[in-house]
């Protein structure tokens, strides 16, 4: 995967690779019936669109041994979020992830469970 930073990515074609991601490599026709109901012709040339520009941009690449092509992301959901977050981190505070996991931490959206999650991973990379 290309070090492609998230703006880079429209919610669209987000939306194919959240699909890829849960559902593995899949043909044009099968991501085209996740996303859209009716599988009209131009839906499947929109499909065919962002399926190639994500492959231009390195998110997915394309299996060409059959008559229907197999698309599957290069990354895992994990890698593709991290590599987002230190984009952000880079672009916002000079590469440092400090600010980003200050923020993460002291937000009240964490859980205690998640907090203490947080706990164990420090303490664990610690030794």
């Amino acid at each position: 995967m290309t070090n492609q930073p998230l703006s880079n990515v429209t919610e669209a074609e987000l939306a194919v690779l959240e699909f890829l991601w849960g559902f593995g490599p899949a043909t044009k026709r099968q991501v085209t019936a996740e996303l859209y109901a009716r599988q009209s012709d131009s839906d499947f040339a929109t499909v065919q669109k962002l399926l190639e520009r994500l492959e231009a941009k390195g998110f997915l690449q394309r299996d060409r041994s059959q008559f229907a092509h197999l698309f599957q992301a290069t990354c895992s959901k994990q890698q593709f979020l991290g590599q987002q977050i230190e984009a952000v981190a880079g672009k916002l505070s000079g590469g440092s992830l400090m600010p980003v996991l200050m923020h993460l931490v002291g937000s009240e959206k964490l859980s205690k469970k998640e907090r203490d999650r947080i706990r164990k991973m420090l303490d664990e990379a610690d030794q």
